[in-house]
Formats: C-alpha cells, sequence, structure tokens
C-alpha cells in the first residue's frame, strides 16, 4: 500500500510538468509568428490591405465598370485625360482661321492673285533689242496705235496672250527709263525676261546702233482717264463669237459671260481673244477681271464685229 501512495504524487508532477511545457512552447510559438511579421497585423488586415496595394496594376483588363464616386489607386487618374489636348480649339499654337481670312484680305487689296508670270511688285532682268512696230499693232490684235512707246515680250512671259496690254516700266543700266504698252509677241528665240521695244521706245534707252542692252522691267498700273472697251471679233454671231477687251488699266485675267446658270469663263487664245464656239452669252453681260481679282461688269453691248465699243468702268489704279 506504502508503493502506491508514493507513484501517485509522481504522475501528478509529471502531468503539471508536461501541461507547463506545453503551455511554454505554445507560448514561444505565437511569439516568433509575431514577430517574424513584418508589420505584426492580423492575417485579414495585412491581407486587405495587399489586395488593396496590388488592384491597380493587377491587369490591363481590371476595368471598374462603373466610375467610382471617389478617387482611388484603382481609377484613372482625372488629370491624364487627353481631351483638353486634343481639342484643336485649346491648342494656343496651332492657328486659327483668321489669319488665313486676314491674309486673303491682304491678298485681294495689295497682291495680284491672278497674277500669272508678270507679278506687280517684282523687278525682272533681262535684255532689250528693238524691231520696226509700224503702226504699232502686233499679235494683241489691238489694232494702229497712235502712241508708239510699244512692246513685244518674249514668248514665256505672254502667256497666251496674258501680258496683252501690260504697261511694263523699262529701265538700262545708264538710269534711263521709258514706259510700254505691250501690244505684240517676241517668238522663240527671245528669252525670258527679253523685252524687243519699238525703235521709238529703245532710243529713250540707248542708241539703236547698241542694237541690244541690259535691262529691268517692272509691271505698272498707269494713271489713265478712258474707260474699257469692247470689240467683237470678225465673224462674230450668236452661234459664236470671239470677244476683246481694250483700253483696261491693268492686266487682265478673265472674261466671262452671263448665263442662264450664272457665269461661264470663256478660253483665251495666243492672239487676245476670248472665244464663245457654241455662241453661250454672245451678245450679253460680261465680267472683267484683272489681276487683282477686281471685277468689273459691262451689259448692253449688242454683236457689232469690227466695232470698238466703250463701257463705263475701267480698272481701279494699283
Amino acid at each position: 500500500m506504502a508503493s502506491a501512495s508514493h507513484r501517485r504524487p509522481l504522475r501528478k508532477r509529471r502531468t503539471a510538468l508536461v501541461w507547463t511545457v506545453a503551455v511554454a512552447a505554445v507560448g514561444l510559438l505565437v511569439s516568433l509568428v509575431i514577430a517574424l511579421r513584418p508589420d505584426g497585423e492580423p492575417d485579414t488586415v495585412r491581407t486587405a490591405a495587399g489586395a488593396a496595394a496590388t488592384r491597380p496594376g493587377a491587369s490591363p483588363t481590371a476595368r471598374r465598370p462603373a466610375p467610382a464616386p471617389k478617387p482611388s489607386t484603382a481609377s484613372p487618374d482625372p488629370r491624364r485625360t487627353p481631351a483638353p489636348a486634343a481639342s484643336p480649339a485649346t491648342r494656343p499654337a496651332r492657328p486659327s482661321p483668321a489669319p488665313a481670312r486676314s491674309s486673303a484680305s491682304r491678298a485681294a487689296s495689295g497682291t495680284a492673285p491672278l497674277a500669272g508670270r508678270i507679278k506687280p511688285g517684282t523687278a525682272y532682268t533681262g535684255v532689250a533689242t528693238h524691231y520696226d512696230a509700224g503702226d504699232g499693232d502686233g499679235a494683241c490684235l489691238y489694232g494702229p496705235s497712235p502712241d508708239l512707246m510699244v512692246a513685244a515680250m518674249n514668248h514665256t512671259d505672254y502667256e497666251t496672250s496674258q501680258a496683252c496690254g501690260a504697261y511694263i516700266q523699262v529701265r538700262a543700266a545708264s538710269g534711263a527709263s521709258v514706259t510700254v504698252r505691250v501690244t505684240n509677241e517676241c517668238p522663240l528665240p527671245c528669252a525670258p525676261g527679253q523685252l524687243d521695244l519699238s525703235k521709238e521706245a529703245f532710243a529713250k534707252l540707248a542708241g539703236l546702233s547698241a542694237g541690244r542692252i541690259p535691262i529691268t522691267w517692272s509691271l505698272l498700273s498707269p494713271s489713265t482717264s478712258d474707260t474699257v472697251s469692247i470689240r467683237y471679233k470678225t465673224g462674230s454671231s450668236r452661234h459664236w463669237c470671239g470677244i476683246q477687251a481694250l483700253g483696261h488699266r491693268n492686266p487682265l485675267a478673265r472674261l466671262e459671260v452671263r448665263t442662264g446658270g450664272g457665269w461661264s469663263r470663256l478660253t483665251r487664245t495666243e492672239y487676245n481673244h476670248f472665244l464663245s464656239p457654241d455662241g453661250t452669252g454672245c451678245g450679253g453681260a460680261l465680267r472683267l477681271t484683272d489681276i487683282y481679282g477686281e471685277q468689273l461688269t459691262a451689259d448692253g453691248l449688242a454683236i457689232r464685229p469690227d466695232t470698238v465699243q466703250p463701257t463705263r468702268v475701267q480698272f481701279t489704279r494699283r
């Protein structure tokens, strides 16, 4: 019996020791887990924070189906929207339509938008030769002229008769100058810039024996009290007509006839007439446009071949 009473306390001590060791091990394990965590937070808190942090970069397709009421790292930054930069109206560096309109106005008032090779305000260089101008008539078919200060324009600058009627100021190296009107064409081999002057005009610059001299020349818009005149070509009728303008201050760019549908532009010829091959507009109102874009209207002109009919209009001096 004594032996039994001695063994019981030993078992109790062993049981108490085991519980003590177990509790100590559990406490040590908990301490290690907490110590090894980077932030010491419970797993549920850390997992939620980690998910929120990784949400913006998770995937390109991870877009919210509806806009969030508050800004967050998961929604696009509203400051990055490209709309203001993409709108032409908000780009100060891009020119607006206003300068284009003012530029067009300046072109209409100060330059010649319909000019061909001969432009106002431009000095051309070339050579001057001379020819016997006779009565002053030539390829432009203006007819005889009492003023023999005339010139034949080289073939290139003649430009299908657009140079006809142009007033040109010619200067020689000596400083002498003369003003001539283009009434003729100087065929090839006359070079661009070359003027073939009447003997009377050449003599104002140098002696005729010089034969050929260097010159500069430029377009003029002279003063005149005359108005523009119209002449129908020989053979013109209501079935076909050729129309010519005479006495215009500035080079003529276009001639149009009035039709039921508005204005119809006629084709210009090398002999300085505008043709209506089917008679359209023949005997009706005409609209003339100079190289500056100014337009004049002439009406009440009957078809009278080879008759000069004056109008009441003239282009503005430039």
